[in-house]
């Protein structure tokens, strides 16, 4: 359908998982493609590989999402690129779970710079650049857990708390420039991070899930899609839960 066609969309933290599959399908509906990661490894090199065979321009780039100045240079090197970023995707992301009793100051401060910090420095970096285009559409990587907590994930929730706030401020704060802001809030998803998980804790989740079945990373990529494109033209500072009806 090329729903994007003629867009630019910037996604961290897409060398695999959740971000790559966003990046695929962005690409397949003809986005050009800028995307980051801690290191270009063989996972961001296939990445790049599998979307230039859809016939998209695509630049990997390797980037400390969470810190201020690797943001803006990427961002720097995108524009000297592609001369405009329509659509940014923060997904970059890392867990370090425990209790709170037992958590330690660096597991805290590693999962808010990654996944909040990370997030204010790319939407800091491309807001200049929206408001000249005056559109754009700037999506956070949430989760259920940031809107309904999660024994042992005080520091992870927090984060993805942080980042619907964040998106809320940013859709009330720049919706007069056509830039909307909004969220996906994945569930339990097959990946490799859950394909980890014993089968009792599998089976436990599963009971758990209205629908019995774990998402696919396809159905977040979907969301997205949703979101980036001019579908969703009037819609801001919203929470679009993909998760089979866990969160209801």
């Amino acid at each position: 359908m090329d729903l994007l066609k003629g867009k630019v969309a910037l996604i961290t933290g897409a060398a695999r998982g959740i971000g790559r599959e966003v990046a695929l399908k962005f690409a397949s509906e003809g986005a050009d493609i800028a995307f980051t990661d801690l290191a270009i490894n063989d996972d961001a090199l296939q990445t790049k590989s599998d979307i230039e065979k859809l016939g998209v321009k695509v630049l990997p780039i390797a980037s400390n999402a969470a810190s201020f100045s690797d943001a803006h240079k990427a961002v720097d090197v995108i524009m000297a690129e592609f001369g405009r970023i329509d659509i940014l995707v923060n997904n970059a992301g890392i867990t370090k779970d425990g209790l709170i009793l037992r958590m330690t100051e660096d597991q805290w401060d590693a999962v808010i710079n990654v996944n909040l910090k990370s997030a204010f420095n790319f939407v800091h970096a491309v807001t200049p650049i929206m408001v000249r285009q005056h559109e754009g559409s700037i999506i956070n990587m949430s989760s259920v857990v940031g809107g309904h907590g999660n024994a042992g994930q005080v520091n992870y929730a927090a984060s993805k708390a942080g980042m619907i706030g964040m998106a809320k401020s940013i859709a009330k704060e720049l919706g007069t420039r056509n830039i909307r802001a909004n969220c996906v809030a994945p569930g339990f998803i097959d990946s490799h991070m859950t394909r980890q998980l014993s089968e009792e804790a599998h089976r436990e989740w599963m009971e758990m899930i209205p629908m019995h079945r774990a998402g696919q990373v396809s159905e977040i990529a979907n969301a997205c899609l949703f979101l980036a494109s001019d579908l969703a033209s009037y819609v801001t500072g919203q929470v679009i839960y993909v998760d089979g009806g866990l969160a209801m």
